[in-house]
């Protein structure tokens, strides 16, 4: 069931970062609950500006760094309402240039269209932050900044396409299978889910936020953000369907999010789009 939430004003100060230019995952919280849809985009139409900052103005790498996000209308008056998507009232997504790192948290609410969150970057360079909500008219929003954390950076990798789509996590091993890698084109993803070492299909997964898994889809430059339900909400495996449709040609990363054992587990693919 989707809520509205209402929040007194809060006072709190917040400044707008200027944009810069942005596997192993990070600690990631969870996700669940609407109705089936095919995903969405990051979306620049909607009336919702978003302003990403951090505690001191700056963020440094292996330290733990305050962020706020902060949430206005057209006019620069802060939006005070939301719907519940996927439990939650906003997720934030935190990936780093070459898609290497990636983290799903959840700010905590605290009126006055403001969020923050405790993040913690394992190194420095350039990261681009997804805030992604649905406001109490039930419009879905995507707003996204780069944004540049201080210290070394991580040598730099391209991105390159997986030859296989077969992952082994934590005593999971999922396969990948698409109906189609053709941008404009509908496409079913399928992830078989099985036991790495007996090769048997898992059908106990657990709801993570409400929903068997998430799946979130980002272009190789950061410019592309696709968050992807799944078919069948209630399903336990060993299969987990989501639809999608990429929006152009090119080069994608995907990542799938699942629970079992009251453990979330992430698994990363890279696919390219003709």
């Amino acid at each position: 069931m989707k809520k509205v939430i209402k929040a007194a004003a809060a006072g709190v100060l917040v400044i707008s970062l200027l944009s810069a230019c942005g596997g192993k995952t990070q600690n990631h919280s969870s996700m669940a609950g609407m109705e089936h849809s095919s995903g969405h985009e990051e979306s620049g139409e909607g009336y919702a500006q978003v302003a990403f900052a951090f505690d001191g103005g700056k963020a440094k790498a292996n330290e733990d760094s305050a962020v706020t996000i902060r949430i206005s209308d057209s006019a620069g008056n802060p939006v005070k309402e939301f719907k519940e998507n996927h439990e939650k009232l906003l997720h934030l997504i935190i990936v780093d240039h070459d898609l290497a790192t990636f983290s799903h948290i959840h700010p905590d609410y605290k009126g006055d269209g403001t969020f923050t969150v405790t993040a913690r970057f394992p190194s420095g360079g350039q990261y681009k932050l997804f805030a992604d909500f649905v406001t109490a008219d039930g419009t879905k929003e995507t707003k996204s900044e780069w944004v540049n954390v201080e210290g070394a950076e991580a040598e730099h990798a391209p991105l390159a396409v997986d030859d296989k789509l077969v992952r082994q996590v934590d005593g999971q091993e999922v396969e990948l299978t698409l109906s189609s890698v053709k941008a404009k084109e509908e496409a079913v993803l399928t992830f078989d889910i099985r036991d790495a070492a007996t090769k048997q299909g898992i059908d106990d997964l657990q709801p993570y936020l409400g929903a068997v898994g998430h799946v979130v889809i980002i272009s190789e430059d950061g410019s592309r953000y696709l968050h992807v339900h799944p078919v069948d909400e209630k399903a336990k495996g060993p299969k987990a369907e989501f639809m999608t449709t990429f929006p152009e040609s090119g080069i994608y990363k995907i990542w799938g999010q699942f629970q079992r054992d009251g453990a979330v587990f992430t698994v990363p693919f890279v696919v390219k789009a003709e």
